[in-house]
């Protein structure tokens, strides 16, 4: 995966936080602080589900869970 995560943090920018963690999910990881196989971990604050994330958020959430573009339409995230 490239360094500039810009593109991925501009097409999920409205994408509501209760998204993103069913996304997690269907990808393996837990709602509990523990890490994924293979070390993956990231942590998601917000008040509401329908809350969505700033965009240094979105970049951080990018670069723990290591998500593609393709991973995101895999993951449904994007069309």
């Amino acid at each position: 995966m490239t360094d500039d995560l810009g593109p991925l943090v501009h097409l999920l920018r409205n994408t509501p936080v209760r998204e993103l963690i069913a996304a997690l999910r269907r990808d393996g990881f837990s709602l509990e602080r523990q890490t994924r196989t293979g070390g993956r971990l990231t942590t998601i604050h917000y008040h509401t589900g329908s809350d969505t994330l700033t965009r240094k958020t979105l970049r951080s959430v990018l670069q723990a869970t290591r998500w593609t573009e393709d991973n995101l339409h895999r993951l449904g995230l994007l069309p």
